[in-house]
C-alpha cells in the first residue's frame, strides 16, 4: 500500500511539474497578440545567459542584478544622473570625522507577504534587518562574492548597529567618502532573517524582499514571473502608487537570434544589446536605425560605465614580464598609438561606444574630462618612433607578443593585431574560454589580455582600485605598483569635496595613461531596442533594469 501511494504521489508531482512548465511557457512566450499582452500589463524580457540566483548576496552579474533589483531595496540608490538619493533611508547624518553615518529609515516599508511571517503577512522592515543583511554579506559561511563591499571598511560586529527600529548606524574603520555609492549596490539589499533561515541555501529561489515586485514562480531555464507588490511604499509625483505595471515575465531563450525573432513578433518589450549577427541589419555604420526600422522600434543609447581594454602585466618580478618586450613602457605606449580605434568602432562595432582616447575612467562619470586627461589616438609614426626608442627597428624587430581573448572578441583582437603589424609589432591572437582567461588573469599568468571593467557603483574610485598596489588580483590584474599613485588614491578616499576629489582622480588617470599598464579601446554604451508602446523606459549608465515607472500603452 505504501509503495502504491508513493507511486501515485510521484506521478501527481510529475504531472504538476510538467503542467507548470507548460503554463509558464504559454504565459511568458506565447501571447496571441500584442493587445492581449498589453491587457495583462506585464513587461516581458529575455535572459539569454539565464539567472543563477535571486538572492542579493549572489547578484554578481547583470542577469542576477536585474531580477534582484526588482525584488529588493537598498538604503540608498542612484537616480538617472547617478546621484545618490534616498530609498529605505529617507535621510542620513555623517559625523565630522566621516567614520560614522546614522541612517534614518522609512517607517512605511514592509516585506512581501510570505509564509515565513505571522498570518503570511509581510512585517515592517526595521534597522535590525539592515544589521542582519550586512553581517550576512560579510559572513564567510555565506560565501558571497559581494563580501568585498565591507572588507577593510567595517567590522562585522562593531560596524553595524540598530540604534532603534528606524535608525541604523554604520561605523567605518577609516574614512571612505564613496561609501554611499557602494551602499547603492544590490549586494547591500535588505533581507528578512526569517526567510533566510527558513529557506537556507534555497533562499536563492524563494526570495523575500521589500521591492516593487514580488516573487511568484521560477521554473529555472524556462520562465520567471514577478508580480506587482501592492504594498510598495513609493509613489509618483501625483501620489499614484508605483509600480504601474502588474508584473514582469522573463524567458530564458539562449539564442540571441531567437530572442530577436520574439522581439520582432512583439512578444518581448525590449532586448538588451544587439548581436553581431544582425546588427548590420538594424544599424548603420554610424549607429543609427536604418530607415526600414524607423517607427517600428525605438533605439535607446546611453553611456555605460564600462571600459573595454587590453591589460598588460607589469610586475617585473614575474618571469613572463622579464622575458617580454612589454616590460618596456615605450612598447606599451606604442601599442596604444598603433591602431585606429575610430575605424574599429565604425566598422566592427557600428559606432556602439566611443573610442577610448582619454583615460581609464569611462564616459558617464563626472570626473571624465577629455580636455584634462588626454589619452592615445591613432599615430603610427609615433608608434614607430617609440619602437626605435626601445631599441627595435625593421632589421631588429621586437619578439612576437601573444594576446589572449575570448571567442566573441577574436575579430576585434585580430583587427588590432593587423594594425600593429603595420607599425612593426607582431601580435599573435589566441582565443580561449572565458573561464580560463579569468583564471589566468587572476593568477597573473596572462601577460597581454583583453578585459573590461564595469562599475559596481557610480564613482571613479571603482576604476582606480584596479591599479592600487595593495589590492590583490583581482582587481589589480596588471599588478601595477606606483607609490605616487597609491598616495593619491588614499588621499582621494578621504576627500569629501567632490571637485577636489575629481582633480585627484584626473591626476591618477594621467599616471595610468603615461605608464600604460592598459590599452583603453572603447568606452561602452548601453543599447536597447524597445517596442514603441513602452513608455518611461529609460536607460542609465549602470545599465540596471528600472521598471517602477514603466507603462505599457
Amino acid at each position: 500500500m505504501q509503495t502504491v501511494t508513493n507511486r501515485l504521489v510521484f506521478q501527481h508531482r510529475d504531472f504538476l511539474s510538467a503542467f507548470l512548465i507548460l503554463v509558464l511557457y504559454c504565459f511568458v512566450i506565447s501571447s496571441c497578440s500584442r493587445s492581449a499582452r498589453n491587457e495583462e500589463n506585464y513587461f516581458h524580457y529575455n535572459e539569454t545567459t539565464g539567472i543563477s540566483s535571486l538572492d542579493p548576496a549572489f547578484a554578481k552579474n547583470q542577469s542576477n542584478i536585474w531580477a534582484v533589483h526588482q525584488l529588493f531595496n537598498t538604503l540608498v540608490e542612484t537616480d538617472e544622473q547617478l546621484h545618490i538619493v534616498p530609498s529605505l533611508a529617507k535621510s542620513w547624518d555623517i559625523s565630522a570625522d566621516r567614520l560614522q553615518i546614522n541612517f534614518h529609515l522609512r517607517t512605511d516599508v514592509f516585506f512581501h507577504n510570505n509564509d515565513v511571517f505571522a498570518n503570511s503577512k509581510g512585517r515592517k522592515l526595521v534597522a535590525g534587518d539592515v544589521v542582519y543583511s550586512f553581517q550576512r554579506l560579510m559572513d564567510k559561511n555565506t560565501a558571497s562574492p559581494g563580501a568585498w563591499i565591507f572588507n577593510k571598511r567595517a567590522d562585522a560586529e562593531k560596524g553595524f548597529k540598530a540604534i532603534d527600529d528606524s535608525t541604523f548606524q554604520l561605523n567605518l574603520l577609516k574614512p571612505f567618502v564613496q561609501i554611499l555609492g557602494v551602499l547603492s549596490n544590490v549586494y547591500c539589499s535588505v533581507v528578512p532573517k526569517e526567510a533566510v533561515e527558513k529557506y537556507g541555501n534555497d533562499f536563492r529561489r524563494n526570495p523575500v524582499g521589500s521591492g516593487p515586485f514580488q516573487f511568484k514562480v521560477w521554473e529555472e531555464g524556462q520562465a520567471l514571473i514577478l508580480t506587482k507588490n501592492k504594498n510598495y511604499f513609493e509613489r509618483d509625483e501625483k501620489n499614484e502608487p508605483l509600480p504601474y505595471i502588474n508584473g514582469i515575465k522573463v524567458s530564458f531563450l539562449d539564442s540571441k537570434a531567437t530572442e530577436f525573432l520574439e522581439f520582432r513578433q512583439k512578444r518581448l518589450d525590449f532586448i538588451n544589446d544587439i548581436d553581431a549577427s544582425f546588427k548590420d541589419e538594424i544599424l548603420t555604420r554610424k549607429g543609427e536605425l536604418r530607415k526600414e526600422w524607423e517607427g517600428k522600434i525605438v533605439l535607446n543609447k546611453h553611456a555605460y560605465l564600462n571600459i573595454e581594454y587590453l591589460g598588460i602585466l607589469v610586475d617585473e618580478n614575474n618571469l613572463l614580464v622579464k622575458n617580454s618586450p612589454l616590460k618596456l613602457k615605450a612598447i606599451r605606449q606604442a601599442i596604444n598609438y598603433g591602431f585606429d580605434k575610430r575605424k574599429l568602432m565604425l566598422y566592427l562595432r557600428n559606432s556602439i561606444g566611443t573610442p577610448a582616447e582619454s583615460g581609464f575612467v569611462p564616459m558617464g562619470l563626472p570626473s571624465f574630462d577629455t580636455a584634462i586627461v588626454k589619452g592615445y589616438s591613432y599615430n603610427p609614426q609615433k608608434a614607430k618612433a617609440l619602437l626605435k626608442e626601445a631599441g627595435f627597428n625593421e632589421t631588429n624587430p621586437p619578439p612576437a607578443i601573444k594576446l589572449l581573448t575570448i571567442p566573441i572578441y577574436a575579430d576585434l583582437a585580430s583587427y588590432i593585431a593587423r594594425e600593429l603589424q603595420d607599425v612593426g609589432l607582431t601580435v599573435q591572437v589566441e582565443a580561449i574560454q572565458k573561464s580560463l582567461l579569468l583564471t589566468q588573469t587572476a593568477k597573473n599568468q596572462a601577460l597581454f589580455f583583453r578585459a573590461s571593467w564595469i562599475a559596481d557603483y557610480p564613482d571613479a574610485e571603482n576604476y582606480f582600485s584596479v591599479f592600487y598596489s595593495k589590492n590583490p588580483s583581482p582587481p589589480n590584474y596588471t599588478r601595477y605598483n606606483n607609490p605616487a599613485f597609491d598616495a593619491l588614491y588614499e588621499q582621494s578616499n578621504k576627500e569629501p569635496n567632490d571637485s577636489l576629489r575629481y582633480k585627484l582622480y584626473q591626476q591618477m588617470d594621467k599616471m595610468i595613461i603615461n605608464d600604460a599598464p592598459v590599452v583603453p579601446v572603447w568606452y561602452d554604451m548601453v543599447i536597447h531596442l524597445v517596442q514603441p508602446d513602452v513608455q518611461n523606459f529609460k536607460p542609465n549608465a549602470l545599465n540596471w533594469l528600472e521598471l517602477r515607472r514603466v507603462k505599457l500603452q
